[in-house]
């Protein structure tokens, strides 16, 4: 069952065919979760997941006991196939952001996918590589720019993968907490505050409890030197 005919550009269910696509959505069993954990960092297990409803979360546990956000995935992505490919153990910890829903697809089922549709093999290279370069860009703009900028950046790629447009602007459809914000940025707690506090003075959001409002997307990429025309 498919819960949405179009999936989100850059997906792995975007990037694949018709056919490929309809092949991999038979795989498997859907599994609902709230909050839930859904895979572990260090774990052995070999499965994949395709988000198929909601939003997830991935993280990775740091020296202090907390846990590092890394990114955050919608529906049509795929995640856990870096294990499945090189045998080692989960590298990071996925979470679902309140209700989701997620295809689990076994290990020997997705390799047989993939040596049948080799179309689709190609397109989880892409998706692999284009991830890898999107981390890299991390860490550019981590020694590049202020956490301002750093933070205006991240909030209008949310705006424009997630956000949901308002009366009061465009809401980021996920509950993300300061400390959240603060590690997939990589600053303080204190740091994303002060930002947060800028980006807020400018007009340019509005906070509330786990919850951000995007209220002049014109300002908020000119604060994270966006071009205002990859958000239309």
């Amino acid at each position: 069952m498919e819960y949405q005919e179009k999936w989100p550009v850059g997906t792995y269910l975007y990037r694949l065919d018709e056919r490929d696509r309809r092949d991999l959505l038979g795989l498997g069993a859907l599994r609902r979760a709230d909050r839930d954990v859904l895979i572990r960092a260090g774990e052995m297990n070999m499965h994949v997941l395709l988000v198929q409803q909601g939003f997830v979360k991935i993280s990775v546990p740091t020296a202090g006991g907390r846990e590092s956000l890394l990114a955050i995935r919608v529906p049509g992505d795929l995640l856990g196939e870096m294990a499945v490919l090189n045998g080692r153990p989960r590298s990071a910890t996925v979470t679902a952001c309140g209700v989701a829903v997620v295809r689990i697809v076994p290990e020997a089922q997705l390799r047989r996918f993939l040596g049948e549709h080799p179309g689709a093999a190609v397109q989880l290279a892409g998706m692999v590589a284009d991830r890898l370069r999107w981390a890299n860009q991390r860490r550019v703009d981590a020694s590049t720019y202020s956490a301002a900028t750093r933070l205006a950046r991240v909030l209008v790629e949310m705006a424009v993968t997630y956000g949901t447009r308002t009366a009061d602007g465009i809401e980021i459809g996920i509950e993300l907490t300061q400390p959240e914000l603060a590690t997939l940025i990589g600053v303080s707690d204190i740091t994303v505050q002060r930002a947060l506090r800028t980006l807020r003075s400018a007009g340019q959001v509005g906070t509330g409890y786990r919850r951000i409002v995007v209220t002049d997307i014109d300002g908020l990429c000119r604060m994270g030197k966006v071009l205002a025309s990859t958000v239309d």
